[in-house]
C-alpha cells in the first residue's frame, strides 16, 4: 500500500479544498469550536447558507418543521452533518471543468449528487445513522476527477475500454493502464484534506467493502449499493442492474427485492430536487415505476396479444423475404446493366477488362496457363447494306447464343464493339486455344439466320494468343497482340485461325 501511495503522490498532482472548507474543517476540528463560529464562516457566503438552508428542509431529513436559519439548522442537524453538507457544496462548486474529451463534468456530478442521496436513503432503509455517509456518497468518486484532471487524454483510453464493455469495469481500466484506480485515488485525497476515516476509508473500498477494514466495511457496502443506485437511476439501460441490486441489497442488508425498487422510486425523485439545489441538471432521471408505466402503456397502445405477436412476426418475415427476393431482383438487373451487352446478353466490353486483368494476375500466381481469343464477322458490313440492320442485329444475337453453347463455364465470352467479340480462356495453353478457335470458327460457319424469309450465312476470323506466368507484357499489349491475330487471319483470307507467338528477345 505504500509502495502505491508513494506512486501516487509522485504523479498526480492533487487538488487542493478551496479555502472555505479548509476553514470548515479547521473549525470542527477544534475541540473548542463552538457553533457561533461555524455559523461565522458559514454566513460569509450567502449563497451557500441558501443552499444549505434547502437541503435541509428537503424530503432527505424529513424534518417536521422548516428550518429558517443556519443556527437552528445546526442545532436540529448537527455540527457534523452540517459541516458534511458546506463541505459537499463547495467542493462540487469549485470542481468543475469543461467537457472537452469523453469525460463529462456534468454527468460526473450528477452520479455524485444521485450515490449522495441513495446513500442517505439506504442508511434510512436499514435503520442506521451516519452524519458523513451524505459527504462520503458524494465524494466517493473523486478519484475519477482526479484521474481526468492529472492525466487527460491518457485517462480517456481507461474511460474508452470501460465504455467499450457497457460502462463496467472501470477501476479494472484504471488498474491496468495506471496501476492503481480511483478508489485509493479518492481514499488519499479525503484523508490529504483532513476528512474523517469515516469518508475517506470507505471511499477507498467502495468497489470492494469486502477488503474493507471492519469498522467500515457495512458503510463501504452502502455506498458500493449507492453507487449502482446512482448507476441506474441515470441509465436508460437498467435491467441487468436492477437484478444485481435485488440481489446485493438481499445480501447485503436482507432488504427484500420490493423495497429495493421502492427505494431507487425515492432516490429519483428526492435526487431530482437536490440535483437543482446543486444546480445541476437532472438530465433524464425518472423514478423505476415511471419506466416501468411507460413500457406497459406503450404494450397497451400495441393491443398485441400473444398470438398477435407472433401472426405479426410471420407477416413481418414474409414482407423481409419478398423484400430480399426483389432486392436481388434489383441487384441483378443492375448487374446486367453494368457487365452486360444489352443486345446480345453477353458480358460487355468493362466486364471484359477487368476479368482479364484478374485472369492475368491469376495466371502470374499459380502459373497456371491463359489464353484469349478475339474474333469479328468476315463481311459484317455486307450484311447490314444488303438485308438491313435490324437483320444484322439479329446475326449478332444468333452468334453470341452460338458462342455461349460452345464455350465451357469457366470461359468468358463478351462483345468487345461492334461485330468483334473476346473469349477468355483461362487453364488453357496454346495448343487448347487452337482446337478452341477452329471449333468457333467452324460454329459459326455452321450457322443460319432465317431473317423475313431470307438465309444469312456468315463466317469468323479469329486471332489468339496464350499469356504465361513469364511474360512481362501489359494487359493493352495483350490485347493488342490478340488483334493482330485477327488482322492478319482477314488479311490471309478471312474465315481462318491465325495463333500469336511472343518472342521472348523482343519482350
Amino acid at each position: 500500500m505504500n509502495e502505491i501511495d508513494d506512486l501516487i503522490k509522485q504523479q498526480i498532482n492533487l487538488p487542493s479544498p478551496p479555502a472555505i472548507a479548509v476553514k470548515i474543517l479547521n473549525t470542527v476540528q477544534n475541540e473548542e469550536c463552538s457553533l457561533e463560529e461555524l455559523e461565522k464562516i458559514l454566513s460569509a457566503d450567502p449563497a451557500l447558507i441558501s443552499k444549505m438552508l434547502r437541503i435541509a428542509n428537503s424530503a432527505i431529513y424529513s424534518l417536521p418543521n422548516k428550518v429558517g436559519n443556519i443556527n437552528r439548522a445546526l442545532s436540529i442537524l448537527g455540527t457534523n452533518l452540517i459541516k458534511n453538507i458546506a463541505l459537499s457544496f463547495v467542493i462540487a462548486g469549485n470542481l468543475r471543468g469543461n467537457n472537452k474529451s469523453l469525460f463529462d463534468f456534468d454527468y460526473f456530478w450528477r452520479r455524485s449528487v444521485t450515490s449522495a442521496v441513495a446513500a442517505e436513503l439506504v442508511m434510512e432503509l436499514i435503520n442506521s445513522k451516519d452524519d458523513d455517509i451524505f459527504a462520503a456518497g458524494l465524494l466517493q468518486d473523486i478519484g475519477v476527477l482526479v484521474l481526468y484532471l492529472a492525466k487527460g487524454k491518457e485517462y480517456d483510453s481507461a474511460l474508452k475500454h470501460c465504455i467499450a464493455n457497457g460502462g463496467t469495469g472501470l477501476a479494472l481500466s484504471e488498474r491496468e493502464t495506471f496501476g492503481y484506480d480511483h478508489q485509493q485515488v479518492s481514499g488519499l485525497l479525503l484523508e490529504s484534506w483532513g476528512l474523517p476515516k469515516g469518508i475517506s476509508t470507505p471511499a477507498r473500498f467502495h468497489h470492494a467493502p469486502d477488503l474493507a477494514p471492519t469498522k467500515y466495511c457495512r458503510t463501504a457496502q452502502v455506498l458500493k449499493m449507492a453507487n449502482l443506485l446512482s448507476a441506474i437511476c441515470n441509465s436508460n439501460q437498467t435491467t441487468n442492474n436492477v437484478v444485481e441490486l435485488q440481489t446485493k441489497m438481499s445480501t447485503f442488508f436482507d432488504i427484500t427485492p420490493s423495497q429495493s425498487l421502492h427505494l431507487l422510486d425515492d432516490i429519483a425523485r428526492k435526487s431530482f430536487d437536490i440535483l437543482q439545489i446543486f444546480e445541476i441538471e437532472p438530465g433524464q432521471i425518472k423514478p423505476y415505476s415511471q419506466l416501468l408505466q411507460e413500457a406497459n402503456e406503450e404494450l397497451g397502445r400495441l393491443n398485441f396479444s400473444y398470438e398477435q405477436l407472433v401472426l405479426a412476426l410471420k407477416e413481418e418475415k414474409s414482407k423481409s423475404e419478398r423484400f430480399a427476393d426483389e432486392l436481388r431482383q434489383s441487384n441483378d438487373k443492375l448487374e446486367q446493366m453494368a457487365f452486360r451487352d444489352g443486345l446480345t446478353n453477353l458480358h460487355n466490353h468493362r466486364f471484359f477488362q477487368e476479368n482479364l486483368q484478374r485472369e492475368m494476375a491469376r495466371t502470374k500466381r499459380y502459373g497456371h496457363p491463359l489464353s484469349l481469343v478475339m474474333f469479328d464477322i468476315d463481311f459484317f458490313k455486307d450484311v447490314n447494306d444488303s438485308f438491313g440492320h435490324p437483320a444484322g442485329d439479329q446475326v449478332l444475337i444468333n452468334l453470341a447464343e452460338a458462342i455461349t453453347g460452345a464455350v465451357r463455364p469457366s470461359d468468358i465470352v463478351s462483345r468487345y464493339g461492334g461485330e468483334e467479340f473476346t473469349v477468355i480462356l483461362p487453364e488453357t495453353d496454346r495448343i487448347g486455344m487452337k482446337v478452341f478457335a477452329e471449333r468457333l470458327r467452324r460454329c459459326a460457319a455452321a450457322m443460319t439466320t432465317i431473317f423475313k424469309g431470307s438465309s444469312i450465312k456468315i463466317t469468323i476470323s479469329c486471332g489468339g494468343v496464350q499469356y504465361s506466368r513469364n511474360d512481362t507484357i501489359t494487359q493493352r499489349e495483350l490485347i493488342e497482340a490478340a488483334d493482330r491475330g485477327l488482322y492478319l487471319s482477314k488479311k490471309n483470307g478471312r474465315n481462318r485461325v491465325t495463333i500469336i507467338t511472343f518472342d521472348p528477345k523482343s519482350q
